[in-house]
């Protein structure tokens, strides 16, 4: 017997991974932590490698199969391993070799996961049409069938008699009709753009955590006229001293970090029926990138400078774009900053990063006419005026702490204190 190569916790929330592309074949012989498969999550793309050295005997998830996390994908024999399981491999390949070809294996039409869901909603896979690889049934497929309730059993055998016994069957009640949305039909000039399993995923857990999460947002108007002109004194040494530009997420992050300190019920998630408000706080950065948003962690930001602050979320954000995150700085996230960069429009309420209660999202920074109290008068004077907006889960965090968070980092903001 080989051993096992599973599919790991891939990030936070993250319970499958689609394979991508295996990157060896049967027999192939593979050295310890040597790549053997790329796999798509709604976090991360992420290589799988070899846990020993040895030859792969087994390869257990096709590509474009949706497996859950833990799922075996492949088994290695082990050096030292090969020669005493060589004569029950050629033993049992002279047995297969025996076998009629018409007692092979029919081909799998569902993916484990969806097979699963399919039992337990009492699903007939034979009336779900397959968008996956070779027309495989995966998930998301199921999964409107599995919400509308499946068929009983007496229709599901005769698909044929299927619509009279929707008018006449005593007692039973017919599946709901298809929603018109879902029976949308192509008309010329329409283009249509399958979903890659990456924004099938990021579907799913949007869907989720707005199912989960009462989201409630809350909006602050920030008068950045202190931080412009901090970051003004500061940028060129920046450049020379880091080699890259200081932009002003760095600023937003320090007064967020310096905030969740005073209100801890945003550096939080639900746990069934407990609040759990945690002593460290890792922030998470949404990065877009070029197959979609991920959320690197920026591990204990409050025990950063605000020039430490800069510089991991430049290296974190330039390999979150070149892929070259590892799994381990996807976890953990306890709070969210998303910034959409230079076109943010004036603000938006972004969607909870579960399982946590709080993200932040920055709007543009934008040079507006303001009121402004100036040796006892009023005047009407120009400032670079930029909107946060949080979104927080109403479970856990109720009006008052939202808005003190909310005002807190304004006023941390408003008076620039940044030693950098």
């Amino acid at each position: 017997m080989g051993i096992g190569v599973q599919l790991p916790a891939l990030g936070e929330s993250v319970v499958e991974g689609t394979i991508a592309r295996w990157l060896v074949k049967e027999g192939d012989r593979v050295e310890r932590d040597q790549p053997l498969v790329e796999v798509t999550t709604d976090k991360v793309d992420a290589e799988i490698p070899a846990p020993v050295a040895g030859v792969v005997e087994k390869i257990l998830a096709a590509e474009g199969t949706t497996v859950p996390v833990g799922a075996e994908l492949a088994r290695i024999a082990e050096d030292g391993l090969q020669a005493s399981a060589a004569p029950a491999a050629a033993a049992a390949k002279a047995v297969a070799g025996a076998q009629p070809v018409a007692a092979a294996a029919p081909a799998q039409r569902a993916t484990p996961v969806a097979k699963k869901m399919a039992e337990e909603a009492r699903v007939d896979l034979r009336r779900v049409e397959g968008t996956g690889v070779g027309g495989r049934v995966t998930k998301a497929d199921v999964k409107p069938e599995a919400q509308r309730g499946a068929l009983p059993a007496a229709a599901a055998e005769a698909p044929a008699a299927r619509p009279a016994a929707r008018r006449s069957a005593p007692g039973r009640e017919a599946a709901p009709a298809k929603p018109a949305f879902l029976s949308y039909q192509l008309q010329p000039g329409d283009k249509l753009i399958p979903m890659t399993p990456l924004r099938r995923l990021v579907a799913e857990h949007m869907v989720l955590s707005k199912r989960v999460s009462p989201h409630v947002g809350t909006v602050a108007e920030i008068d950045m006229q202190g931080v412009v002109r901090v970051r003004d004194q500061h940028k060129r040494s920046f450049q020379e001293d880091h080699g890259f530009s200081l932009t002003f997420l760095p600023f937003i992050v320090h007064a967020a970090v310096r905030a969740l300190r005073e209100y801890p019920r945003l550096n939080a998630s639900v746990l069934e029926d407990a609040i759990v408000e945690k002593k460290d706080i890792h922030l998470g950065i949404a990065v877009e990138t070029e197959k979609g948003l991920v959320v690197p962690v920026v591990r204990h930001a409050d025990r950063l400078s605000l020039s430490g602050l800069a510089e991991v979320i430049e290296d974190l954000s330039g390999r979150a774009r070149s892929k070259k995150l590892s799994a381990d700085e996807l976890k953990g996230g306890t709070f969210t900053i998303s910034n959409p960069g230079r076109h943010g429009n004036l603000y938006g309420f972004a969607i909870i990063n579960q399982p946590q209660v709080g993200i932040l999202r920055m709007g543009e920074i934008v040079k507006r006419p303001v009121v402004r109290e100036i040796e006892g008068e009023d005047a009407i004077v120009i400032r670079p005026i930029m909107h946060l907006a949080l979104s927080y889960d109403h479970r856990a965090v109720d009006g008052a702490p939202a808005n003190g968070f909310l005002h807190r980092v304004r006023e941390l903001l408003e008076t620039a204190e940044f030693d950098l």
